[in-house]
């Protein structure tokens, strides 16, 4: 408790400071990376390269949280860049899944439409005076089998022994995604519900 207390106690560092300890730097670089992934599978369709730069991207999410609790660096920006990331990944994805045909035109349509239900929640929280939402586990679940997902749907492309046996896998772990990432979003809506209507109750007394 008593090191707890004086975590809450020291200043917070400037943005700057922040961005250069090593969780953040990780999470920028993943971040760098996305115009680099959609080029890589709309332009010369480097499927290989590009599934390289989304295990990355996968890889570096865990890890930037777990060197951020191990170093003591856990910031508001890595809170902010951390999520940023993961959502420009699925997003960029998706569209570029959706212009090489690999995944269907209403699952994108769906996955984003989440997306910008989750983006109207930030700006009313924001505008009323809240912080973002707490990251929910079910959120971090969607994460992980959508980041396993995408690699997955860029083996099965061809007709190759190996895109046949990650086929069944691609699928499975797309759906629990989906209905993890849509469920997230139910989550992130009731948690900004609850917060409107309690701040407008007390404002009411």
């Amino acid at each position: 408790m008593a090191g707890q207390s004086r975590s809450a106690a020291r200043p917070e560092p400037s943005l700057a400071r922040q961005a250069l300890t090593v969780p953040n730097l990780l999470s920028i670089l993943r971040l760098a990376l996305v115009p680099v992934f959609l080029w890589l599978l709309l332009g010369p369709e480097e499927d290989g390269w590009a599934l390289a730069v989304l295990m990355f991207a996968g890889f570096s999410d865990w890890l930037d949280g777990k060197l951020a609790r191990w170093l003591d660096q856990m910031s508001r920006l890595g809170r902010l860049l951390d999520p940023a990331a993961d959502r420009l990944y699925i997003a960029a994805t998706l569209i570029a899944f959706l212009f090489r045909d690999i995944v269907p035109w209403w699952l994108v349509v769906a996955l984003l439409t989440r997306e910008l239900c989750v983006g109207v929640c930030l700006l009313v929280l924001r505008w009323r005076g809240f912080g973002p939402p707490e990251v929910t586990y079910v959120g971090k679940a969607a994460t992980f089998n959508l980041m396993y997902a995408f690699p997955l749907l860029l083996l099965t492309q061809g007709g190759s022994t190996m895109a046949e046996v990650a086929r069944p896998v691609a699928y499975a772990f797309s759906l629990w995604g989906a209905v993890l990432y849509f469920w997230s979003g139910v989550l992130y809506v009731v948690q900004t519900v609850r917060a409107v209507s309690g701040a407008s109750r007390n404002s009411v007394r």
